[in-house]
């Protein structure tokens, strides 16, 4: 797995979106027991804190320290460094795992070894993410273009994935279909201009240009934000679940 993030922990902790309580709700209805979970690829635990509130413990990992160092911190959530193809927890340990927003940077045969492995019989997978947000038609076209013109060349292989809604990943599990969620915020520039500076493609585009091209970005967006000083901003959440059956 690729570690893109350490270097944007704080940022991230501070901007990127988090996840609706129903989304918790929807994966606690398809348990009958919810002792625990595994959050695997948890960054900076915004699911796995959630999780907490139902799940009596959760099992939270990922490979960078430091987004583990800006983690939710709660009793029920034990967190540690480890992969997700590769991992110290016994053989049908866990009631249900989650991966939020990282599935793609997984090596996904063996991770998905793992979560056969690791999962009780009948558990339930639950992959999860969020996919382009919408504000109003003059921004989403700035954005769309930002992102498939100006950053072509700086998104990683994997991203096509989220761009496909994990509609064209692997997933070999007796399928559950899921309801469309959608995940709705009030943002003010500031929180946009943060959330899209955590993108990978921008940290790689400055790395190898020198300067960051977000703040030029942000000029034609300003021009169309409107006098409201927060907008509404839509994501669409991605989400395939599975039952694992033994």
């Amino acid at each position: 797995m690729k570690d893109l993030f350490s270097s944007q922990a704080t940022n991230y902790q501070r901007f990127r979106p988090g996840y609706p309580d129903f989304l918790v709700e929807y994966l606690c209805s398809l348990l009958q027991q919810t002792d625990q979970v595994w959050d695997c690829g948890t960054g900076n635990g915004q699911l796995a804190g959630m999780l907490a509130e139902r799940f009596e413990r959760v099992y939270a990992t990922d490979i960078s320290e430091n987004q583990l160092q800006q983690a939710i911190q709660k009793e029920n959530i034990v967190y540690s460094i480890q992969a997700a193809e590769k991992t110290n927890f016994e053989s049908d340990q866990f009631n249900a795992i989650t991966v939020a927003q990282a599935i793609h940077w997984f090596q996904f045969d063996t991770f998905y070894k793992e979560v056969t492995r690791t999962i009780k019989n009948e558990g339930i997978l639950l992959v999860t993410g969020y996919g382009t947000l919408t504000i109003n038609k003059n921004i989403d076209y700035l954005l769309h273009e930002f992102h498939e013109e100006t950053l072509k060349d700086y998104w990683e292989p994997e991203r096509r994935y989220v761009d496909d809604h994990y509609q064209s990943i692997p997933f070999p599990f007796k399928e559950i279909q899921a309801p469309n969620f959608k995940n709705i915020f009030n943002w003010t520039l500031k929180d946009l201009e943060g959330y899209i500076n955590t993108w990978s493609a921008v940290t790689k585009f400055k790395q190898q240009q020198g300067y960051n091209p977000v703040p030029k970005l942000l000029e034609s967006i300003q021009t169309n934000w409107g006098n409201n000083p927060e907008q509404k901003v839509e994501f669409p959440l991605l989400l395939r679940v599975g039952r694992i059956l033994k």
